[in-house]
């Protein structure tokens, strides 16, 4: 179990988080636009490879996501008990995929009904809960 930080670590992580803030701000404020333009030049421009320039984006800003590393403080201390570990917390990328998986498998089906309505319900309790739909217990998949 990592020891508690010190008076000054937490000085240090209070103004590390500040400067991350405006870091990650200051990168959104750039990717907004530039994932505009980019998605309008592939869109205009066309070719064999839609979306070429606006996905080339995405992985800049997941790049730059993981160098800012906004929350990496967070592992000075030990989890918590009943907190899962890093890996495993939900995020909205896993909300919206597990959404999406959903939804088409119930337009294969025939159509959405209202089985899909209660496991999209059951994925966002598993987020306001603070876990992956694929992990929560609770969050079985719709029939």
């Amino acid at each position: 179990m990592p020891e508690a930080p010190t008076r000054w670590e937490l000085i240090r992580d209070v103004l590390v988080l500040q400067l991350k803030l405006a870091v990650d701000a200051l990168r959104d404020l750039l990717i907004s636009p530039a994932s505009i333009i980019a998605g309008i030049v592939d869109l205009v421009r066309g070719g064999e490879r839609p979306g070429r320039l606006f996905y080339s984006v995405l992985a800049a800003g997941r790049r730059s996501e993981q160098m800012i590393d906004l929350f990496g403080d967070a592992d000075r201390v030990a989890p918590r008990a009943g907190v899962p570990a890093r890996a495993e917390r939900a995020s909205l990328d896993a909300v919206v995929a597990h959404v999406e998986r959903m939804i088409v498998e119930q337009y294969e089906r025939g159509g959405i009904t209202a089985s899909a309505k209660s496991a999209i319900d059951r994925s966002l309790d598993a987020l306001g809960r603070g876990r992956s739909p694929s992990q929560d217990p609770g969050g079985r998949r719709a029939e």
